[in-house]
């Protein structure tokens, strides 16, 4: 996934950014990414590995830029909007990507979260407010037609405290992340999976076996979307490498598209493939 979430990001930031690849595989060759640094690094929950890269690596820095590797830069607008967004005083975060299931209710002002996914963060401000991105219990914020959250999740707390200080988090308008941005969702799971297992058939047995009932639920249709997210990183790669990323038990497109046809009776009618179909299509288009 790494090469080609690479690909996109010097594509479209070329050397306007330090590019910096946390491997917690320890399988990237550094040879394959040239000008990027790619460190070697235990795969701890994502808001350690963003404090270490916010207060340590990137301490040079002005801007430290956060970014999952399933979210593709797509875009030469990124730079100049971060530029334009901390131009704007007392700025300490532009996200790309906010969170969109709840809000802060801060003294009755409803402002959306801004999320880690793809966030730029001032470091000066995020040192000297002495912040974390540390996950924390009794989010008391509400939902938006959904459970309320009842945690913060990964740099929720850090964004709250800033708001609440005075400082602006800046989002993205929806039309601007529309064009620098597009993602998949749900990919570690997947992941668990084709490492545990160690043929395509076992992986399919999996989602086989599974009572139909199960798949009015989230997990087994979320789980396919994204095995199917990986397959399409996967014609990605074999494009950009002439030969498939050494993947043994996963299973072709067709198969998979199979199961869920099998399955269809089951799964709930919000529950579609719009959004991995999207995102697959643009990929392949602006490879």
């Amino acid at each position: 996934m790494m090469t080609v979430w690479h690909h996109f990001a010097k594509k479209n930031i070329g050397d306007g950014a330090d590019i910096v690849i946390f491997d917690c595989t320890g399988t990237l060759d550094p040879a394959e990414f040239p000008g990027t640094r790619v460190l070697p690094f235990l795969n701890f929950y994502a808001a350690t590995k963003g404090n270490e890269f916010v207060r340590r690596i990137a301490r040079h820095r002005r801007v430290a830029w956060i970014c999952d590797d399933d979210m593709f830069l797509m875009s030469k607008e990124c730079l100049p909007i971060i530029a334009r967004e901390f131009a704007i005083p007392k700025t300490a975060s532009v996200s790309f990507r906010p969170r969109e299931w709840w809000e802060f209710d801060l003294n009755g002002r409803r402002i959306q979260p801004s999320s880690s996914y793809c966030i730029a963060l001032d470091r000066e401000i995020f040192m000297r407010e002495k912040l974390s991105l540390a996950p924390a219990p009794h989010n008391p914020h509400p939902a938006i037609n959904t459970r309320p959250p009842r945690r913060y999740d990964t740099s929720d707390k850090a964004n709250e405290i800033l708001l609440q200080r005075g400082y602006r988090c800046a989002i993205v308008s929806p039309e601007e992340r529309q064009r620098c941005v597009a993602e998949f969702s749900g990919l570690s799971g997947p992941v668990m999976l084709l490492h545990y297992f160690k043929t395509p058939e076992q992986t399919l047995d999996y989602f086989r076996s599974a009572p139909p009932k199960n798949w009015q639920g989230n997990l087994l249709f979320g789980l396919m979307g994204a095995m199917l997210s990986v397959c399409t990183i996967q014609d990605l790669y074999t494009k950009l490498k002439g030969k498939p990323y050494s993947l043994p038990s996963l299973p072709s497109r067709d198969a998979l598209l199979k199961i869920i046809d099998e399955r269809k009776a089951y799964i709930r009618p919000d529950q579609t493939l719009d959004a991995v179909n999207r995102t697959s299509e643009r990929l392949h288009a602006e490879l």
